[in-house]
């Protein structure tokens, strides 16, 4: 099938390369342009562009896809399917409309359950038990478009945002070329999403990291595996950023929240707003991540210190 192929991160570099290695055709890979990245400033290229150089495939770099030059540009192609996946922008009318099967979404949740920019991890922050991916027929609101197949997978209690990422990232891709080959036999029935079991998932940004120790210990323990590793969860030891990348809970809660309870060899106890969180991984300012053990060979933490 000739495929028009829309999406930027890595998680849409997979099925990108998946879709490529069954052998249909790439017409062109649509993804966002280059973006300015760390310190110096340089420009670095999306992960699908990436992966369409290397591969021989052409690439188109819109600032804005619904202007009538990039809807031009599509239409040139002449593709039978639009694949999408993590693109970043919304798509018109009548970019969906132009080819022969539509335009179809790669969106890693169980649809209509957590629409929107960050299904993976805040499926964790829920502290749900499963989650999976959802291939839809795209329409003009935010994935509210038919569910044309969907596949899911347990989350498992150790599971991290980059874990369950690269987990779904593999299963996206494979679902797709599934959906492709059934497209293409005329085996698909897609299905109205139920409106009244939708709920959304907002954009991750860096504050929402910061550890309200007033919560509880699950609650904390559930953002820390979600935030990882982006943007992580953190907190304050003398005026220092801690971020804190893995931990244990316990039910009993032995201070007020934040204050350090109990100083082992290879554990920190911190009281929470309910039973008490145990830092096993941390990353002070400006030094390593590293296990407790090792934190504490260089930094005094004493029972009774304030992290809130």
């Amino acid at each position: 099938m000739k495929i028009i192929f829309m999406g930027t991160p890595d998680f849409a570099a997979k099925t990108l390369e998946a879709i490529d290695r069954a052998g249909h055709e790439i017409a062109l890979a649509v993804t966002q342009p280059d973006k300015p990245k760390g310190r110096s400033g340089k420009l670095a290229v999306s992960d699908v562009k990436q992966y369409a150089i290397e591969h021989g495939i052409e690439v188109f770099q819109p600032e804005k896809v619904r202007e009538a030059s990039s809807i031009a540009r599509l239409h040139k192609c002449e593709s039978e399917l639009i694949v999408v996946a993590a693109f970043g922008q919304i798509l018109p009318k009548e970019i969906l409309e132009m080819p022969k099967y539509g335009c179809i979404n790669v969106h890693a949740s169980l649809l209509p359950h957590l629409r929107g920019a960050s299904p993976i991890q805040t499926s964790i922050l829920l502290g749900d038990k499963e989650t999976g991916v959802t291939i839809q027929q795209m329409g003009e609101g935010l994935d509210t478009g038919d569910i044309i197949s969907q596949r899911s997978i347990p989350i498992e209690d150790d599971d991290t945002g980059g874990s369950l990422f690269d987990k779904l990232s593999e299963l996206g891709a494979e679902l797709t070329v599934d959906t492709i080959k059934d497209i293409a036999a005329g085996g698909i029935s897609p299905v109205p999403q139920d409106e009244t079991q939708a709920s959304y998932a907002k954009k991750i940004d860096k504050s929402m990291g910061h550890i309200d120790w007033n919560k509880d210990a699950s609650e904390i323990e559930r953002m820390i595996r979600a935030l990882n590793p982006w943007p992580s969860a953190y907190t304050y030891i003398d005026g220092k950023m801690l971020k804190i990348w893995s931990a244990g809970t316990e039910s009993e809660k032995t201070g007020t929240p934040g204050e350090v309870a109990e100083v082992m060899k290879d554990t920190i106890t911190v009281s929470c707003g309910k039973g008490s969180l145990i830092l096993k991984e941390v990353q002070l300012e400006g030094r390593k991540r590293m296990d407790v053990h090792d934190f504490l060979l260089g930094y005094k933490v004493q029972a009774g210190m304030d992290l809130a």
